[in-house]
């Protein structure tokens, strides 16, 4: 018995020196709280001697906490931020540039076009309008089919959109409508649309969740939180504009400054590797890696056709400028952020 408890002590000591020895790479991410787990558990379970500790929050916040801390990082690594905020950091100087091993599997849309890269395309997401049909038979509402449906007037507080300096996906609807409209004609849209917005939101699921729960009959928000919403029995309807609209993608990107460089290096292997991919289409439908179904429930029909030719550099280099005009006209019906 006694050489049993000293066995069991031993082996005891053993895991928890082991433990202690793993490597703790702090990660920011801006991906979903559910999808977090299984990036952590597949990347952990091919490399036992590191551990991810996330810091997840939205896509503005992450950025102007990174910006912020400049080259004193607290983080070691990014593993799901929009690609307009990583140009913006590589701007900066705060991206490590390494080339993962499998970078020659990734799209080329999908990558920074440098070499070695500083940032590496994973998936994207895609502009959509949660439509509640339950809420819109209701009110006597029709199925809107281009942008300038939205600026009815029985529509007048009844939509909600994500909040563009705090949600990525906010940021892209706003770029895209002046890259496809002009800039003239885009701020005029955007007068008439912010008459019809209810509240704009800190998120950019939380508009089409307001949807699905009857809130609102329309939440201005994405692809995916529409088919998320449609496969939990909520009455909606992911629809995509006929002028198109516009997307983002996360991407992966080593921190500058980091002082674990050979496990940031290793994470980036993994979240180009065709594992990390086939998780990415586990949630999404577009991502880096050609060749991988994506087979998603209640998917909206016609969104790759609806992507924009996205100018992702003009994006994040008029960021400041357009985000500054935005809150002029239009910060009175922010939500209050908690």
């Amino acid at each position: 018995m006694k050489q049993w408890i000293v066995g069991g002590a031993m082996m005891l000591a053993a895991a928890t020196s082991a433990a202690q020895d793993r490597v703790r790479l702090e990660v920011y991410s801006t991906l979903e709280i559910e999808n977090l787990n299984d990036f952590k558990k597949s990347f952990e379970v091919e490399n036992p001697g590191i551990e991810i500790l996330w810091n997840r929050d939205s896509t503005g916040i992450i950025t102007a906490r990174i910006l912020a801390e400049q080259r004193v990082q607290r983080a070691d690594a990014i593993w799901g931020l929009a690609v307009t905020s990583m140009l913006l950091l590589d701007k900066r100087g705060l991206l490590e540039p390494y080339a993962p091993k499998n970078l020659a599997a990734i799209k080329p849309a999908f990558r920074d076009p440098a070499n070695p890269p500083a940032w590496v395309g994973m998936e994207a997401w895609v502009a959509a309008v949660c439509f509640n049909t339950v809420e819109a038979a209701k009110l006597g509402l029709a199925k809107p089919t281009s942008w300038f449906d939205l600026l009815d007037p029985r529509l007048k507080g009844k939509i909600t959109m994500p909040h563009p300096a705090s949600s990525g996906t906010g940021y892209f609807h706003v770029s895209a409508w002046i890259q496809m409209f002009g800039e003239a004609k885009a701020w005029e849209f955007m007068d008439r649309l912010h008459d019809n917005i209810a509240v704009y939101e800190h998120s950019g699921t939380r508009p089409c969740r307001q949807a699905a729960a009857g809130e609102f009959p329309l939440g201005i928000s994405y692809e995916l939180a529409a088919a998320s919403a449609r496969q939990k029995g909520a009455p909606i309807e992911g629809l995509v504009m006929k002028e198109g609209g516009g997307w983002d993608m996360d991407a992966a990107a080593i921190l500058r400054g980091t002082r674990k460089p050979d496990a940031a290096r290793r994470l980036m292997d993994f979240a180009s590797s065709r594992k990390a991919n086939e998780l990415y289409a586990s949630f999404v439908s577009q991502v880096a890696m050609p060749g991988i179904a994506s087979n998603i429930p209640d998917y909206p029909a016609g969104v790759a056709n609806s992507m924009i030719k996205n100018d992702f550099a003009w994006a994040s280099a008029n960021r400041t400028r357009i985000l500054e005009e935005w809150a002029h006209r239009y910060d009175g019906k922010a939500a209050k952020k908690n």
